[in-house]
């Protein structure tokens, strides 16, 4: 599964390239710390909602990411972009993983904590 030995042959580009989410606005105003505390909520219990624990990790790893290191992650764990924006992905085994917006990016609407 190694990433070092991991090439495409010409002509199977079935892959998706990871980009960044678009810009969305959370229902109200949130600070840096309540963001967080979201996030960390999510990545907490994450594994019980099914799935390899290994992926989990790998997607938390890509999400905390920029978007270039975000594609050597998911590349290097095999996991299947069904939207290049990581909010929809699979492994190699069909489990399907579900990544909120609020883990991927800030929102727009987002107060800065002083």
């Amino acid at each position: 599964m190694g990433c070092a030995g991991s090439s495409q042959s010409k002509g199977e580009d079935n892959t998706k390239k990871v980009r960044k989410p678009k810009l969305w606005k959370h229902p109200q105003p949130i600070t840096m710390s309540e963001l967080k505390r979201m996030r960390e909520e999510f990545w907490d219990t994450a594994p019980h909602y099914g799935g390899q624990k290994e992926i989990w990790d790998a997607l938390r790893a890509a999400a905390e990411s920029d978007v270039n290191q975000a594609q050597t992650i998911v590349d290097c764990a095999g996991i299947i972009l069904a939207n290049a924006d990581l909010t929809t992905c699979y492994d190699e085994k069909g489990a399907k993983y579900e990544l909120p917006k609020y883990v991927l990016s800030e929102p727009t609407n987002l107060i800065r904590d002083s």
